[in-house]
């Protein structure tokens, strides 16, 4: 008897051994001395032992060497869950997902943490219907869910319904009670949902906080438009003694911007400065983004400029800072700065810098598009979004149509763009054509998308269209019409000779009319020589806009065809009596990055005078086509306004 205890002893000895040394391999994460060990159990036949064998096949699960996964895998004689459960997290971080999917099926027995590990990928792969399918899978096969698999579901749950289910299978499995990551987790459910109330509720029966509570709550406080009561909460953080992270200053200060708060962010900005936060970037972006967004663009550039390290979140909220005041030089000339420095652009980068541009820039807008292309953005659903408008606003429509046709999945943004995009550009026909697909396959449309259509059947005429489209936009779409659709309404009604209707829809119509639509309904009264209807709204015109010219000119000429020359002169004398202001439009043109602007008779720009001298050598040299006076007395002429 004593010689098999012995051996026994010595087997458990050598068991141990093993065990440590594999204890070992794992801390170092050593393929190489992984590989030797394995070796050794192998020479002494312990590769097929359950427990070294479980051993070895999660070092190489770490490690993702799937030939060596499926070998150890393979050698260990009685595999038990731990051994399946190993297997099937390898082959998915392998990244054989057919392969475990199949594993997974014929498992001998699946417990919860295999399902957990099959929900995870299938969440990480963004496949939400699929995880949703196997928890349902999971519940009816009696398996009971662990806290993991809740805090894998709860960030998958956007709406109300889903997520208070949840949560009440939650409280009846007792595991939210002292589980602090599952409260937290519960607290951003319910913020990214819209339930700030419920989100509270949450925060205010969990027995245990930490950090992250007070972060989920503020931050999700301030998602769902409650900048306020964040606020209120940051203070009572504070209040009882909880130290702020980089996390929470930077949930603040978005809040705060979002209230243009500016005062209680320079508070915020000096707790940074004290705690040493600035170096942070994401503390330094959120800062420049709340000095950009309270008007404060000069702070802005004096606090980036005073940085002493700058990565892509920093330019990137100084880009936009400078595309949303305006300054697309400024901010294509950080562009370039932040290329020169290696720093790689982001989409996002990209994308404010495609939205600064305005419609004198074509050729620098076509230089972003092509770094995007390059940088690999070209199919990024963002740049190509951002494309689609920028060339819509240069007018190169058929640019922004054959991007919007690469995008597989335009969401109501994309399409809403490209419908005002073809109607501002007078492709009116494939303004109404792009919405009508948009009904057909796209989202439901919104109020932009409506005001899109409707002005592409005013500006093109088609009456029938937009009078059916205004009708059922409340009820079938479920959007109240605003200010803008009301006008072009009277503006359709206006161009079918339905004076009366308009007319009525104007004094009825929720919202005080403006002097634009009276304009509409004068120049549709005075086209129709309705003496009547011209002198109410002349009158209601000139009340709103008493400098305006139009309401007397209309007045003259419809007196003028009745012969009524004694209320001629009067309009005349009221028109003289009254200042009348006429202003001019203007025109511009870009050559070599210079911008000339043109008013009526008169060229803005301060080599005029050298133009017009160029302009009288160039008539010189066709006087055989013209007659050289009468052009160099236009010159002349021209010339003298210029001056």
């Amino acid at each position: 008897m004593y010689p098999l205890v012995k051996q026994i002893r010595n087997i458990r000895r050598t068991l141990t051994y093993y065990s440590h040394l594999l204890d070992h391999c794992l801390s170092l994460k050593s393929v190489k001395l992984t590989k030797v060990v394995h070796g050794q159990l192998i020479k002494v036949g312990f590769n097929g032992h359950t427990f070294l064998g479980n051993r070895c096949l999660e070092l190489y699960t770490r490690c993702q060497f799937i030939d060596d996964i499926v070998k150890a895998f393979g050698d260990i004689t009685r595999k038990n869950s731990i051994t399946w459960n190993i297997f099937l997290k390898g082959l998915l971080n392998c990244g054989y997902s057919d392969m475990a999917h199949s594993l997974f099926l014929r498992m001998p027995e699946r417990d919860v943490v295999s399902w957990n590990s099959m929900l995870s990928w299938y969440a990480s792969c963004g496949h939400t219907d699929f995880v949703w399918k196997r928890f349902r899978e999971m519940l009816c096969m009696g398996v009971k869910p662990s806290g993991y698999t809740y805090s894998i579901i709860v960030s998958l749950v956007f709406d109300a319904l889903s997520g208070k289910e949840l949560h009440g299978r939650m409280i009846r499995s007792g595991l939210i009670t002292e589980n602090v990551v599952l409260g937290n987790s519960l607290i951003d459910m319910y913020s990214k949902i819209g339930l700030a109330d419920y989100a509270i509720g949450v925060f205010s029966s969990m027995e245990y906080l930490d950090l992250i509570s007070w972060n989920s709550l503020i931050m999700g406080c301030s998602k769902a438009g409650y900048g306020e009561l964040a606020l209120s909460q940051f203070s009572s953080m504070r209040y009882l003694g909880y130290p702020p992270d980089h996390f929470t200053c930077s949930a603040v200060l978005t809040c705060c911007t979002n209230l243009r708060n500016l005062e209680k962010g320079k508070q915020i900005f000096a707790l940074c400065i004290k705690v040493g936060f600035l170096s942070n970037s994401v503390i330094s972006s959120a800062i420049i983004d709340l000095l950009s967004k309270c008007n404060r663009l000069e702070h802005s550039v004096q606090l980036f400029k005073e940085l002493d390290r700058c990565d892509s979140a920093v330019y990137n909220s100084m880009i936009s800072s400078y595309a949303s005041h305006g300054f697309s030089e400024s901010a294509i000339q950080l562009l370039v700065l932040m290329l020169r420095e290696g720093i790689r652009p982001t989409e996002f980068t990209l994308s404010s810098v495609l939205a600064s541009i305005c419609g004198i820039q074509a050729d620098q807008g076509t230089q972003i598009h092509s770094l995007a292309i390059k940088s690999g953005f070209g199919m990024d659903f963002i740049i190509c979004s951002s494309l689609v408008h920028m060339y819509a606003t240069l007018g190169l429509i058929d640019c922004a149509r054959r991007i919007f046709a690469s995008i597989a999945l335009p969401d109501l943004v994309c399409w809403n763009i490209m419908i005002t995009g073809l109607t501002l550009n007078g492709r009116l026909v494939e303004a109404i054509d792009t919405f009508k697909e948009l009904h057909r396959r796209g989202p439901l449309p919104d109020q932009i998308s409506l005001t899109g259509v409707l002005r592409a059947c005013s500006y093109g005429g088609f009456v029938d269209e937009g009078i059916a489209i205004f009708s059922i936009m409340e009820e079938y779409y479920g959007v109240k019409p605003c200010y803008d659709n009301y006008a072009c309404l009277v503006d359709l009604l206006c161009q079918d000779g339905r004076l009366d209707d308009a007319m009525e829809i104007t004094e009825m119509m929720p919202y005080e009319p403006s002097s634009m639509i009276w304009e509409l309904l004068l120049h549709a009264c005075g086209v129709h020589g309705d003496v009547r209807l011209v002198e109410k709204v002349a009158q209601r015109l000139m009340e709103l806009e008493p400098q305006l010219s139009l309401p007397y000119i209309v007045l003259g000429r419809i007196y003028e065809m009745r012969g009524q020359w004694e209320d001629i002169i009067r309009v005349r004398k009221a028109m003289k009596r009254n200042v009348v202001k006429n202003f001019g439009g203007c025109s511009w043109i870009v050559i070599k990055n210079h911008v000339y602007s043109f008013t009526a008779e008169q060229l803005q720009q301060h080599a005029g005078k050298d133009i017009y001298s160029v302009l009288r050598l160039l008539t010189l040299e066709k006087g055989e086509i013209t007659p050289l006076e009468t052009n160099l007395a236009e010159i002349d002429a021209m010339e003298s306004c210029l001056w």
